[in-house]
């Protein structure tokens, strides 16, 4: 795999962010990210590209609309040995995105509160944050997802040793991620049922 130069971090549960975005940025990763974990890794004084700017597009509907963009899944979705793909990243000016770190909203924990309301746990419901663990781990190919923090140290380590991740490890965090987005969306399920039923 080449090098990894460009990461899409956006998380909720910021454990152990700050430690590995500064191993990762100062091993040469561009780190690109929304809005509370940009102002985490600013507040820490790591570079970082706020992900309006690569989009043109403000975080609109209470952050509900932020990475739902062609910049950002044609950059980590496109297929870097497919000639068309490398084309049309070019003519559209899309930068591809080698890595993707990203946890989702607290959804669980929402719910797990006494009395908590529909309408709070229906916004702790991430829409783009799985869009992006999907096409990452789909892409596992080109692109190393991690949804996990406690596996920060392993992906720094690579990053700092050989400027990338193994197909095996991609492939190990790809499944690590459709894993979580299964849970994800089943606890959802199972809280509406719930509430179907009563």
């Amino acid at each position: 795999m080449d090098k990894i130069n460009r990461a899409l971090i956006s998380v909720s549960d910021k454990t152990n962010l700050i430690e590995f975005a500064k191993k990762i940025s100062a091993a040469g990763v561009e780190i690109v990210s929304t809005g509370g974990t940009m102002k985490a890794l600013k507040a820490a004084g790591i570079p970082v590209t706020y992900v309006s700017d690569v989009t043109g597009f403000p975080e609109i509907m209470d952050g509900r609309v932020k990475t739902l963009n062609p910049f950002i899944h044609g950059g980590i979705l496109a297929v870097r040995d497919n000639q068309l793909h490398v084309e049309q990243m070019r003519e559209h000016h899309i930068t591809p995105i080698d890595l993707v770190v990203v946890n989702l909203y607290p959804f669980k924990q929402t719910i797990a509160k006494p009395d908590v309301e529909l309408a709070d746990a229906i916004e702790n419901i991430d829409i783009g944050g799985p869009a992006m663990i999907r096409a990452a781990a789909k892409n596992f190919k080109f692109v190393t997802v991690v949804v996990n923090p406690e596996r920060y140290d392993e992906v720094a380590s690579m990053i700092e040793t050989d400027g990338s991740t193994t197909f095996d490890f991609r492939m190990k965090l790809a499944q690590e991620a459709f894993a979580h987005t299964a849970d994800y969306d089943t606890a959802i399920a199972k809280y509406l049922n719930e509430r179907i039923n009563g």
